[in-house]
């Protein structure tokens, strides 16, 4: 007879019943936190609820968990300050005359609203309400232009601030600083490589993003008049992750600053209401709520496991995967590709990290550099079909025009662009490595 309590069976048993219950449609914290106390107790008796109950007050000490409502109140406010707006029109008069101009200004509107908001929805639906019908009535290709959309919205969570950074920061301990630092290189690397792809795209074929005819060229004077719309991003860019990078605040802190900047940049366009602001104030209650309680669970989850000896069990499956260290991580990739088709990214790396990590451990790998990696994934999970984020926030502000299947059929091109940006990543791990490995190498 099979052993009951055996880590193989107990694990089997662990996963399978929270992606049972996950598919039966309960809600993440209740599957984490309701099998960890469960299974805790069965372990190790009634002294499990103290455990539970340690961990809890110990992940309220944290001071990193207030930067997360202040980004998102930073993005909500954002989002409806009319930057993006300003933003688009500017990228609209540069480069409006080239081919596939729109959309590869697009993209880059999406870098630069990433590095305002650390949530990668506000991008897709601002995106998608103003440059999707601006493009399609250009004669754009309805799927070039949605995949661009979807493939720049995602990079909220990878070009600093980030949400999903900070929640990898307080799970694995590393330094929030060095994970901001370490997401600049790889954003812009997969902002080069996408902008390459739709400018080749539109070069061999012109009549997916055609350039605007020459009557409706901004002049140079038009051009750099509208260059003042970018000096408001800027400074809320160059405040947050400037005072980071230079010691001269930590994470919440510059993260307060920046919610200072999105009420000065609201103010500025006139859009700073009290409406506005019990609004964002109320979806970042919201979404800070989901967040924490699912968080809490997390814990509970990863000590509940560790509890019934999965850290020399996990040691022993890596010897059964080929290929050694790379093998390993080659898996844990393919495994987190899977899951981002069915889950959401802060489920998954819940989920996931508490076995990844010893892996991570045990291969020597830099703990900084693989949540990038993990990170990137995730973004790209983002819009990978069937159930992908921005695949829904997308369809909900598209044009009757656009169907579903446009949608799904959008983010092939653009999911093989930025899978080849991570294996650059994984071959060459300085292009992550660098920024942090210069900033805090002194301190």
């Amino acid at each position: 007879m099979y052993d009951l309590l055996s880590i193989e069976f107990l694990t089997l048993l662990f996963f399978g019943l929270l992606f049972g219950f996950i598919m039966l449609g309960v809600p993440l914290a209740f599957v984490l936190g309701g099998l960890s106390v469960i299974f805790l107790y069965f372990e190790q008796g009634p002294i499990a609820f103290y455990l539970i109950a340690s961990k809890m007050w110990d992940l309220m000490e944290t001071s990193s968990l207030i930067a997360i409502p202040l980004y998102i109140f930073m993005a909500m406010l954002l989002e409806r300050s009319g930057v993006a707006h300003d933003l688009y029109r500017m990228m609209h008069l540069w480069w409006g005359g080239v081919r596939g101009g729109l959309a590869i200004g697009t993209v880059a509107i999406c870098a630069i609203f990433a590095a305002m908001s650390g949530i990668s929805g506000a991008a897709v639906v601002t995106m998608g309400t103003i440059a999707l019908p601006q493009m399609l009535e250009r004669g754009y290709d309805k799927r070039l232009a949605l995949g661009a959309i979807n493939a720049g919205g995602g990079w909220g969570i990878l070009i600093p601030p980030s949400i999903l950074m900070v929640l990898y920061a307080l799970i694995t301990e590393v330094s929030i600083g060095k994970l901001f630092a370490a997401g600049v290189g790889p954003g812009l690397l997969l902002f080069v490589m996408v902008s390459i792809y739709i400018g080749v795209r539109c070069w061999l074929q012109p009549h997916l993003g055609p350039s605007l005819p020459p009557e409706e060229r901004a002049s140079w004077g038009e051009k750099f008049s509208a260059l003042s719309s970018v000096f408001l991003p800027i400074f809320i860019i160059f405040i947050v992750l400037g005072a980071i990078f230079t010691g001269v605040a930590t994470v919440t802190e510059a993260a307060a600053v920046g919610v200072f900047g999105a009420l000065v940049a609201s103010a500025v366009n006139r859009k700073l209401s009290w409406q506005v602001i019990s609004e964002s104030a109320l979806r970042t209650f919201r979404l800070t709520t989901i967040i924490t309680w699912i968080v809490f669970a997390a814990h509970a989850y990863s000590t509940a496991y560790t509890a019934m000896g999965a850290e020399a069990f996990i040691t022993g499956l890596t010897e059964l995967i080929p290929g050694g260290k790379w093998g390993a991580l080659g898996f844990m990739m393919f495994v987190l590709f899977l899951l981002g088709m069915v889950l959401d990214p802060v489920g998954i790396m819940l989920i996931t990290l508490p076995v990844f990590l010893p892996l991570v451990r045990l291969h020597g790998f830099d703990e900084v550099w693989f949540g990038i990696l993990f990170v990137v994934m995730m973004e790209i999970s983002y819009m990978t079909p069937p159930f992908g984020f921005n695949l829904f926030y997308l369809r909900s502000v598209a044009p009757p025009s656009v169907s579903m299947k446009d949608i799904y059929w959008s983010v092939g091109p653009y999911t093989v662009v930025e899978l080849m940006g991570l294996f650059i990543i994984v071959l060459f791990p300085a292009v992550a490595l660098w920024l942090p490995d210069l900033i805090f190498a002194t301190r």
